[in-house]
């Protein structure tokens, strides 16, 4: 089996003391590969710098919309040159966040929308990070259209109507250990039999939402425990988890443009 740990965030302070035995269990758990995900300048910097030093790591630049308000052309400019790099696969996460207004509507709104010109003027694949935005990123992608854009929606937790349209854009869909939490996973596990298995990508969010049953004994959430979320979704799809993983590690790797028959030695 190999696994694709689509989105955390390595480069957390949290990770310091024990990185090389975090990789080493993700390794233990089939987790072959992992994307860190910036989510402002200094993050960004982070995630490449880790990647260039790990065969398994990948990168990808962008700004949260929780930092909108520190952002500037000076940083997406920053961004853009960190873009080139070759371990950079994608841009993100970007997005709207109105569940606790670390930045204004109109920061956040600005520049998602400056940060989709620049992702389609470099042709890299998109992290939308989404949350109680009732709509307004779904309004904002029609505003701003382009046939080429291809992008995962990072932590889905959204309704079955915002679902449907992200399938229809082409969007591929991230679940994470929200999956296996007993009430609030409850709606995202009546839906997840509803997705294409082409369209389905697994993440952590590390050090975030530790799924269970780690969650009861680990408040760090880590790749290694991505393993956990690839078989909640092949339980609750009645799926052999070993043809999920599969299909999950063709997913990421056409997303992001990998290579799936690489070798990945975490080193």
């Amino acid at each position: 089996m190999q696994i694709f740990d689509s989105h955390c965030h390595l480069d957390d302070r949290h990770f310091e003391p024990d990185f090389a035995e975090v990789l080493q269990r993700a390794k233990i758990a089939e987790v072959n590969r992992m994307l860190i995900v910036g989510v402002d300048q200094r993050t960004s910097d982070r995630a490449i710098a880790l990647a260039r030093r790990h065969a398994a790591l990948f990168a990808a630049v962008g700004v949260h919309p929780h930092d909108s308000q520190s952002c500037s052309e000076n940083v997406l400019t920053h961004l853009q040159a960190l873009a080139s790099d070759p371990k950079v696969v994608a841009w993100g996460e970007i997005g709207l966040d109105f569940n606790r207004m670390y930045s204004p509507q109109k920061e956040q709104e600005h520049w998602f929308i400056r940060q989709l010109e620049i992702s389609e003027a470099l042709g890299l694949p998109l992290i939308f990070h989404e949350r109680d935005s009732r709509g307004r990123l779904l309004e904002i992608l029609k505003m701003h259209p382009d046939s080429r854009r291809k992008a995962v929606v990072h932590c889905f937790s959204g309704t079955e109507t915002e679902l449907a349209q992200y399938l229809e854009m082409g969007f591929y869909i991230g679940i994470t250990g929200i999956v296996t939490i007993r009430k609030r996973g409850e709606s995202l596990r009546r839906m997840i039999p509803s997705i294409p298995s082409d369209r389905l990508l697994v993440e952590t969010d590390a050090p975030y939402l530790t799924p269970t049953p780690q969650r009861n004994k680990f408040r760090r959430n880590e790749p290694a425990f991505v393993r956990e979320v690839l078989l909640k979704m092949a339980e609750v799809r009645g799926e052999n988890p070993e043809q999920l993983a599969d299909q999950v590690w063709a997913n990421t790797c056409g997303l992001f443009g990998i290579d799936p028959s690489d070798d990945a030695p975490q080193a």
